[in-house]
């Protein structure tokens, strides 16, 4: 028995709407998100003014990109940790670490990336 519905655009419609709830709860509830996307708005500001060329722009919007994923992943695990482990566990801790590591993880390979590119033409 198949639980596949057949495609209606009205259902991808309202899963795009869906998305950008998701998005909208994000950027309301993470500080750290503004902090990413102020940082993302020099890199672009940087990157007009520097003049970096096609393969350079792709390189920082994948770090960006990349950034800004793992913090979005990181605050849904998060929410669906505090979900299922109001009170404190230890484990549930570990999931949060590593999580907020993976986001650590990521800016640093972000600024890896921003340092490859800017600072020949600085």
């Amino acid at each position: 028995m198949s639980r596949h519905k057949p495609f209606h655009f009205h259902s991808r419609i309202k899963s795009i709407g869906f998305a950008i709830e998701g998005i909208i709860v994000f950027l309301k509830t993470q500080h750290n998100a503004w902090i990413h996307i102020v940082a993302a708005a020099i890199v672009v500001a940087l990157g007009f003014i520097l003049k970096i060329n096609n393969t350079e722009w792709c390189l920082l919007s994948v770090a960006i990109a990349l950034v800004m994923l793992t913090e979005m992943f990181n605050t849904a695990i998060e929410f669906l940790t505090d979900t299922v482990s109001p009170s404190y566990n230890p484990l549930a801790k570990k999931v949060k670490d590593v999580a907020a590591g993976a986001v650590l993880f990521a800016a640093l390979a972000a600024l890896i990336i921003g340092g490859i590119v800017f600072l020949p033409k600085l």
